[in-house]
């Protein structure tokens, strides 16, 4: 069932929204060459429970027996498309690096992710990372009361492969509320005129994921990361979006 989301409860999902907006400012200032990831583990998670929030990831199980989510954040980098361990690995110059924070403030659930840079980057990955951006805005630009969900993974999919990237299929977005996942399940990918029609009320995190090379995706055996099956570099970008008579709102940029 999708929700539609009251302007009470959708003020409720800004709030989240922000301190995962807030959470990634605090780390893009320790975003850079030489840094541990699981150093920016501990700085995210001590910074959300100074806000009074929770983090949601860490002990997290997506499917049953699956090995616990060891950190409070996500840190996938370079090759890795998502849910990457923030382990013992320091981050080098031209690194790219994809932090997904998801987090529970006052019953309502806050989940971002950024592509951070580290240093200067090679022109083709810092092209494959400002279209992975622009991808999510041309998705959200298509949160409009009376299209179908289609239409924004179509939006999405007819820009980032006119600029010669893939779109990954197997991972997309999702409703958000009082629990990280909801229905929809939001593809980035179309046909334009698939899926349930848009109403004013529902609020959806939409998620692109795209690779330099092919599209096809990989499980490692710490049964969590997910890497390209042909080893390309991969981006991402998250945020909330709430869906207005007006069109989108985007709860979730830094205010």
């Amino acid at each position: 069932m999708i929700e539609l989301r009251t302007k009470h409860e959708i003020e409720a999902l800004r709030a989240a929204a922000q301190i995962t907006a807030q959470t990634h400012a605090r780390l893009a200032e320790e975003m850079h060459a030489g840094v541990r990831l699981k150093d920016l583990d501990v700085i995210a998670e001590e910074f959300i429970l100074s806000l009074g929030a929770a983090t949601l990831y860490k002990g997290i199980r997506q499917v049953p027996n699956q090995r616990p989510f060891p950190g409070a954040i996500c840190a996938s980098v370079n090759n890795e498309i998502c849910h990457g361990l923030p382990d013992g690995r320091i981050l080098k110059e031209g690194d790219i690096v994809g932090i997904d924070i998801g987090l529970r403030y006052k019953g309502w659930c806050g989940d971002v992710c950024v592509t951070h840079m580290v240093g200067q980057l090679k022109s083709e990955v810092k092209r494959l990372v400002d279209t992975t951006s622009e991808s999510l805005w041309r998705g959200i630009a298509a949160c409009i009361p009376g299209n179908r969900l289609g239409a924004i993974g179509a939006a999405i999919q007819g820009y980032a492969e006119g600029e010669g990237f893939s779109v990954v299929r197997e991972y997309g977005g999702h409703g958000i509320g009082r629990e990280l996942w909801e229905d929809p399940f939001v593809p980035h990918i179309g046909p334009a005129d698939r899926g349930p029609i848009l109403k004013a009320g529902m609020v959806l995190n939409i998620e692109p994921m795209l690779n330099m090379g092919k599209p096809y995706t990989k499980l490692m055996k710490d049964e969590w990361t997910v890497v390209t099956a042909d080893g390309s570099l991969s981006a991402q970008f998250e945020h909330t979006v709430a869906i207005t008579e007006n069109g989108p709102e985007v709860l979730s940029i830094l205010q």
